[in-house]
């Protein structure tokens, strides 16, 4: 299968939620032997049109990331890629729409992966975007229903959570460094600081804490820390790889998720995979709840004092490495989901 994937905004120019999340499936898929072109923004250097990296052809459509400029040049692009299915990214929403243009002609589907509106986006183009699509994809019910909110229909819309290495979860060594751990991206939606308020409720007892992620926030949650007179027993060990994460998760008992932003929650699925009882701070904006929710080895909390008495009452539950119950979320099953939505667009399309 050729797919082409659309983004004008690859992970190597700028990373966040959506980019890793593109970059992730269109790796993988080519892994598996497909033929795989990413239509983006230049992000190398030099004269070259393409670049390939990990058996991905990636194509600049533009040298730089002008949202006009790459939709007019878009649909020029797709034609000379000439794929099976298109898969792009939601933002910017014309790109879509651009997409769309090249897709009519070339009788093929367009599968959108819908991550987050991004502040430039405005509802009409949203709507545009979601009008334009074949199936519309979303990491969580969360995504779905805003994705909804745009006017599509349940049956447009289908869930494909991220994914983890599962492998790794099974083989990885134990560390027991920390007891607890928050992990994530420290930026203006990581709240860590709910997090450190319940350690230090529970400064009269013993615990040993690691904070997991880089970001700008990073330093004044540091300060919270030394605040809040924990320093000593909390460790901010920034960016680590899964082959670094996953032995510390393995060894702690509790993983904390507080961010008032998240899409999807990737830190938290690692932690509950490595048998971590999984507290989870509701926040309107974060799906990390529909993790947790029914399962024993979890809980919903609304405030840092909540959460410590969480925190306590996990200690009754007895320490795990692996929790089988998420495999389902393992790289090669969510894959699986990716193509079997690709084979029923580009099935659908051509009956029609």
């Amino acid at each position: 299968m050729r797919v082409a994937f659309v983004s004008l905004y690859p992970d190597q120019r700028r990373s966040d939620g959506a980019t890793r999340r593109a970059r992730r499936v269109a790796e993988r898929l080519a892994a598996r032997g497909h033929d795989v072109v990413f239509l983006c923004a230049q992000w190398w250097e030099g004269p070259l049109d393409a670049f390939e990296q990990h058996d991905v052809q990636y194509v600049a459509v533009t040298e730089t990331p002008s949202a006009r400029a790459f939709a007019s040049k878009l649909p020029f692009a797709l034609r000379r890629a000439d794929p099976d299915v298109i898969h792009a990214a939601n933002s910017p929403p014309s790109q879509v729409a651009a997409a769309r243009t090249a897709a009519r002609v070339l009788r093929v589907p367009v599968v959108v992966d819908w991550w987050a509106r991004r502040d430039d986006d405005t509802e009409r183009m949203c709507r545009r975007a979601v009008k334009s699509a074949s199936r519309v994809l979303a990491p969580s019910r969360l995504v779905k229903t805003d994705v909804r909110e745009y006017g599509a229909t349940a049956d447009e819309v289908e869930i494909v959570p991220e994914s983890i290495d599962f492998d790794l979860v099974r083989d990885a060594e134990v560390d027991t460094r920390a007891d607890l751990v928050y992990a994530r991206r420290l930026d203006e939606h990581a709240n860590v600081e709910s997090f450190l308020l319940a350690l230090a409720e529970l400064r009269d007892r013993d615990w040993r804490a690691v904070v997991v992620g880089d970001g700008p926030e990073r330093g004044t949650a540091e300060e919270t820390a030394a605040e809040l007179r924990i320093d000593d027993r909390v460790s901010f060990l920034g960016a680590l790889d899964p082959e670094e994460f996953v032995p510390i998760l393995k060894g702690a008992h509790v993983f904390a998720q507080t961010a008032t932003v998240d899409p999807f929650p990737r830190g938290l699925l690692w932690g509950l995979a490595c048998g971590c009882v999984g507290i989870v701070e509701y926040q309107a904006r974060s799906s990390a709840h529909e993790l947790v929710e029914s399962r024993e080895r979890g809980a919903l909390v609304t405030s840092p004092q909540e959460l410590a008495d969480e925190v306590v009452a996990a200690a009754g539950q007895d320490r795990r490495t692996v929790n089988e119950a998420f495999a389902r979320y393992d790289h090669e099953t969510v894959l699986d989901g990716y193509e079997s939505v690709y084979e029923d667009e580009i099935d659908d399309y051509g009956f029609f």
